[in-house]
């Protein structure tokens, strides 16, 4: 296999919007970034993490030497969780405008990268608030500049033009999506993946796989996101039990973070429907439910509500974990049991019930889906109509 011809020590560009430094040892490109920052007269930054992980896999060390060498300022905010939300954002936001930062550093998964560029727009915005973004109230067009510094092999947000933060008081969880926050630059470094603890592994990796089943099967899919949706599951399907048998194997996560890379870039061009739609009133009803593992969990169900009209492309895309798909629509519920099947040898078992979700929620969630802020537009972009009948359908299959 061609995989095998790559050295992964070498650090190469993918340049989509933004320049990606990909490879083992990528972090120490973070020289490089900051003589880019200086030469846009930026003196200091804001950097933006959640609570340890920066410390944890070593990213800050470097990053802290570059600036200090460099001469950059800089202003620590360590307080991201999974699944962010506005008041994080603003509180982040004052800190660099006091600070006088006119750029910002984002280390950590999506949660603090999607974070970080709602602080670059709140740094250009500086009359603005972050529920001011996430309801819509304006359309930005200017953003502090990004540096994404990823340390899961899922999001993809490294990559692209998204971002996802919670209004908690509302249950809301609205997704952005404005050029102006596509990272400058970003670091995909699988050498500081390798302490993700097991059940991140698992759920970050499935979190590329619903991009690209997404994005391959939307109104507005193209064949470029197709061809990425394939090499996706390919290399998760083959590098996902190398890397929870080994976590510290460099070339399966090299090749998770390549999935993720892709699968970013994917819904970047084909956008998201189903999955993410009714996953965000999930984890806005219970911010500690990991994003991948609701969305694991409404896999299957969505997969069987979309087979008729898009058996053919899943099929294909589909062929590494599920092999001897026709696409023909006599297929939903088969491929419906074989992703579960698929889930539950990777380790995934939960259901929605296992995870407090009952019949009697599916109401609520199913008002979410309809009445959040920008999720329309997911469920407008879906294969088949997204009626609420079709979305309790899809949430009472996955309890």
């Amino acid at each position: 296999m061609w995989e095998n011809k790559i050295d992964i020590h070498q650090i190469t560009e993918i340049r989509a919007k933004t320049t990606t430094y990909f490879g083992v040892g990528a972090i120490n490109k973070i020289h490089t970034i900051a003589d880019a920052l200086l030469g846009k007269g930026v003196k200091k930054v804001i950097v933006v993490t959640g609570k340890g992980s920066h410390i944890k896999t070593g990213a800050w060390d470097v990053v802290k030497k570059a600036l200090d060498e460099k001469g950059i300022g800089y202003i620590l905010y360590s307080e991201i969780t999974p699944n962010p939300t506005v008041d994080q954002v603003d509180e982040a936001a004052k800190l660099a405008l006091d600070f006088g930062a006119t750029a910002v550093i984002a280390i950590g998964g999506g949660s603090p990268i999607d974070s970080a560029k709602s602080v670059a727009i709140l740094m250009a915005y500086p009359d603005k608030t972050a529920r001011d973004i996430y309801e819509f109230k304006f359309a930005p067009d200017k953003a502090a500049p990004i540096i994404a510094i990823n340390l899961t092999h899922g999001t993809g947000t490294e990559v692209n033009r998204f971002a996802v933060v919670s209004i908690p008081e509302k249950e809301y969880k609205p997704a952005i999506a404005y050029d102006c926050i596509y990272p400058l630059f970003s670091i995909d470094d699988p050498a500081l993946m390798t302490q993700l603890p097991a059940e991140q592994t698992l759920y970050v990796s499935v979190d590329a796989i619903n991009h690209i089943v997404e994005a391959a099967t939307t109104k507005v899919t193209n064949p470029f996101a197709i061809l990425l949706a394939k090499e996706t599951v390919r290399l998760v399907a083959k590098y996902l039990p190398i890397a929870k048998e080994d976590p510290k194997n460099l070339t399966a996560r090299y090749y998770l973070l390549y999935a993720s890379l892709i699968a970013g870039t994917a819904f970047d061009n084909g956008l998201l429907h189903f999955t993410h739609a009714l996953e965000h009133p999930l984890s806005g009803v219970k911010p500690e439910l990991a994003h991948g593992l609701g969305l694991s969990m409404l896999l299957p169900a969505v997969i069987k509500q979309i087979y008729p009209v898009s058996g053919e492309i899943l099929a294909d895309v589909l062929s590494p974990i599920i092999p001897g798909l026709k696409g023909t629509p006599d297929e939903a519920l088969k491929a419906f049991d074989e992703v579960k099947s698929w889930l539950k040898t990777m380790g995934i078992k939960s259901q929605l019930k296992d995870e407090g979700f009952a019949e009697s929620d599916v109401e609520k969630l199913t008002a979410l889906a309809f009445e959040t802020p920008s999720l329309d537009l997911l469920l407008s972009l879906a294969p088949v109509e997204a009626t609420k009948e079709t979305v309790r359908e899809i949430y009472t299959n996955s309890l």
